[in-house]
């Protein structure tokens, strides 16, 4: 099954805020990823139904194994070509934001190329 980039941005979102909060709420997903309450609540639908998250009754959320298993996939590429692009000279900044761009698309081959290249080790 094909997954989606805005699937992706809304799972890496909820692990980078579970790992900078402890947990996970909508309002601070909407603000991260700076879109609307509603977009939000369309998007966690859409998540819980697809069982890459669940919801309980206070409204915290919470990866599920399939979940946190893409999350953590496109966060770990995240980190590490934004790592790479700072390692060559570009700004952090300027860095984050093509490292967001990119992650989504590069293939498997070109990405472990790159780390290969830059001495930098995958979780896997």
């Amino acid at each position: 099954m094909e997954i989606h980039k805005s699937t992706e941005d809304y799972l890496e979102a909820m692990l980078i805020l579970k790992e900078e909060h402890g947990y996970i709420r909508s309002i601070d997903i909407a603000g991260h990823l700076g879109v609307t309450k509603p977009s939000v609540s369309y998007a966690t639908k859409r998540l819980r139904e697809n069982g890459y998250i669940t919801m309980d009754t206070d409204g915290l959320i919470t990866l599920t194994d399939s979940g946190m298993g893409i999350a953590s996939s496109i966060y770990e590429r995240h980190r590490l070509l934004t790592d790479f692009f700072v390692s060559i000279g570009v700004s952090p900044e300027t860095a984050r934001t093509d490292a967001c761009k990119i992650e989504h698309d590069i293939s498997e081959e070109t990405f472990d190329a790159i780390c290969k290249h830059s001495g930098q080790k995958r979780a896997r």
